[in-house]
């Protein structure tokens, strides 16, 4: 679940437990709100007294189950403020969050630059017939588990970026993160997480073997060309089988994701409880992205758009139940995604909203009514006078939206 330090709880530094997750620090008077992460041994507790630190916010949903938290509560005087709340003005606040978002911001696009650059080692080390070792994805997928963890908005809004060009780069990242998304979701620990990014970013790895003019051929398939194609998969589990150290819920995500439910998938023509969950699952999202992405071929089409064929999919190809749970994970305005509001302008949705998701934040950036770029505000749609008139996709917005993406 998302850290949101105005959902964390001050306690003092002596009822710091192993197994908490911190959200914040307090030295003396100045709260540091940039060390988020689950304190894992009694060592950390005591490297944190020896720096000073005398109080801590802890996220309970965040920390391990079992882990009793004591709130504290100043002597004498009205409770302490939750984290994130203060009487500063609101254009202070947006500020605040803006500086916290940009970190999480940089950190999710060089993990997701590190993980485009680790793809194509992968695929240069398939196509040479080289071995490929688990432990060189391993490091990568901690750290995209943890950022995905402390802020998944800026994670899957610097995967909503494409370029047709890189596809199949970027589709295996973007799988990974998807994956990632979807299980943290479903409330799976952090191992399954890192075991199914690492299936997702080499789910595609059979297709450095398939001819490259069927690949990117710009136009539908040939009977005979659908069926080289298939190949990949077949390709690809020669190649995992030589992966030193591969688990199987990442052979699962690899070899699966074009089964189908109705055992008219390929290569195993897998049917029904066949399919294990994280296989149902790859089934889905690898549909997904390829159905939102630019292609030479096609241009990719809104989130809400997918979702209608997702859904005429089940329930012989895909697990219905698992289809809506995604949609609702995702939700039907996806951080990353282009929307625009009653009043003509149009933005990028920047932050979720798990309670309500049809009103999550929107950052605008241009007036269709108007026909230009506006200077850029934050609109949160709960507490505000506008709704979403509908979603774009990025094809059909008349300017370039990219830019915006920056924090």
């Amino acid at each position: 679940m998302q850290f949101n330090p105005e959902e964390s709880v001050k306690i003092s530094i002596e009822h710091l437990l192993p197994g908490m997750f911190v959200t914040a620090i307090q030295q003396s008077e100045k709260v540091n709100l940039s060390h988020a992460g689950r304190v894992n041994s009694q060592a950390s507790i005591q490297q944190l007294v020896s720096n000073g630190v005398k109080f801590v916010w802890v996220d309970q949903k965040l920390s391990r189950s079992g882990v009793v938290i004591n709130a504290y509560v100043e002597p004498d005087v009205e409770p302490a403020p939750p984290v994130g709340e203060s009487p500063e003005p609101q254009s202070n606040r947006r500020g605040r969050k803006q500086l916290s978002r940009d970190a999480a911001q940089k950190k999710a696009a060089r993990i997701i630059e590190e993980a485009k650059t680790l793809a194509q080692k992968l695929l240069n080390k398939s196509l040479n017939n080289q071995d490929i070792h688990v432990s060189e994805i391993e490091s990568w997928a901690g750290e995209m588990i943890d950022t995905a963890l402390v802020d998944n908005n800026a994670l899957q809004c610097v995967s909503a970026l494409r370029n047709k060009d890189a596809y199949l780069l970027e589709h295996s990242v973007n799988v990974a993160c998807l994956m990632v998304t979807f299980g943290r979701h479903l409330g799976f620990e952090a191992e399954t997480l890192k075991e199914m990014a690492i299936g997702g970013i080499i789910h595609d790895v059979g297709k450095v073997k398939v001819d490259d003019q069927i690949l990117h051929k710009p136009g539908k398939l040939t009977p005979e060309e659908f069926e080289h194609m298939k190949l990949h998969q077949v390709f690809a589990e020669e190649i995992i089988f030589t992966v030193d150290g591969l688990g199987d819920i990442s052979r699962d995500v690899c070899l699966m994701h074009h089964e189908k439910l109705d055992g008219n998938g390929y290569p195993k023509g897998l049917k029904g409880d066949e399919i294990p969950l994280h296989g149902r699952m790859s089934c889905i999202v690898d549909i997904y992205d390829a159905l939102t992405a630019d292609r030479c071929y096609k241009k990719g089409m809104s989130s809400a758009e997918a979702f209608k064929i997702i859904l005429s999919l089940t329930p012989f190809h895909l697990d219905r139940d698992l289809v809506y749970k995604f949609i609702n994970c995702i939700g039907v305005y996806p951080v990353g995604a282009l929307v625009e509001l009653n009043d003509g302008r149009v933005g990028i949705v920047w932050t979720s909203n798990a309670d309500e998701p049809l009103k999550p934040e929107v950052k605008c950036f241009y007036s269709r009514k108007y026909k230009r770029f506006v200077d850029v505000s934050f609109v949160d749609i709960k507490n505000s006078q506008y709704k979403i008139e509908k979603a774009i996709a990025p094809c059909n917005l008349e300017v370039d939206h990219t830019p915006f993406f920056d924090v």
